[in-house]
């Protein structure tokens, strides 16, 4: 009988397949990525201003020294915020070319802000670069990042005015805010080196740079000589938007109806008219009648 000697043939072939099969598995298993690098989450263009959602960690076989590789498990345990700040590093970096989805940030295709290129790579043809101080006091510059689109609001205050004729006008009239600029990129937010002091009133704490054209320029620079400038954030479903929305100035009475009523004139008591009756050498004083 033969048949035994065909089994046990067919038995250690089998063996060695599964062997092999293992093998190749392992060998796989131990080629698997583990290495993280920052990358382009989708298609970037060049002067792209990077944010959180622009970026996304991507699994490679192996980085070059160029790339931005994600932190070492044991670095992480150190310091778990670590992959926040690595990501954060990029935040608000321009792109000199177009990335494609999936393609690697390397070092050399960012310019971050203060670099001497920085503005020549971010500005678009044709516009221009002014950095603005920003009213702490009115929309909160916290909630911007570079790349949002803004508009800018000038708010003047007339209560202090030494000019006699304003000091007559109306308390409804003494406070506007106007929208003077719309929907322009903010490229940079740098905190203010010189700090208000304690005995000054300014409402002044961060510089904005924006991109602007040469017209937007001149009326920003006169705002800033006339009152205080606040920007507030646009959605991304207005940035497309071609024409400036039309936008109406609001005064004082407008914002509090309250002020109306506060700019009423006090009654006055009426005191009537009286006259001097003279008898003999006594003066006396009387109400004068009616007619």
């Amino acid at each position: 009988m033969r048949t035994k000697p065909i089994l046990v043939g067919v038995f250690a072939v089998s063996l060695a397949v599964a062997a092999f099969s293992v093998l190749s598995t392992m060998r796989s298993g131990a080629a698997v990525p583990s290495v993280h690098v920052l990358s382009a989450r989708m298609d970037l263009p060049a002067g792209t201003l990077l944010r959180a959602q622009d970026i996304a960690w991507r699994p490679v076989g192996e980085a070059d020294s160029d790339e931005i590789v994600r932190p070492a498990a044991s670095a992480v345990e150190v310091k778990p915020e670590i992959i926040a700040e690595t990501q954060a590093a990029l935040y608000g970096a321009v792109l000199r070319h177009p990335l494609a989805s999936g393609e690697p940030i390397r070092r050399g295709d960012i310019v971050r802000p203060g670099d001497r290129e920085f503005l020549q790579v971010v500005l678009s043809p044709g516009s221009r670069a002014i950095a603005i101080p920003v009213s702490t006091s009115g929309a909160s510059t916290g909630l911007l990042s570079p790349g949002d689109h803004v508009d800018v609001i000038l708010t003047q205050n007339f209560k202090n005015d030494s000019n006699t004729e304003m000091k007559n006008t109306p308390i409804t009239r003494r406070s506007v805010g106007e929208t003077i600029v719309q929907n322009i990129r903010v490229l940079a937010i740098d905190a203010l080196e010189a700090r208000p002091t304690p005995n000054s009133n300014s409402g002044f704490g961060r510089t904005v740079t924006l991109e602007v054209t040469a017209e937007d320029a001149e009326q920003i620079n006169v705002a800033a000589e006339l009152g205080k400038l606040s920007l507030t954030l646009r959605s991304l479903s207005t940035v497309a938007t071609a024409s400036p929305e039309p936008v109406r100035a609001k005064w004082a009475g407008d914002v509090s109806p309250a002020l109306s009523g506060a700019a009423q004139e006090k009654p006055v008591a009426v005191i009537p008219p009286t006259i001097q009756v003279m008898r003999g050498s006594k003066i006396q004083e009387a109400v004068k009648p009616e007619h």
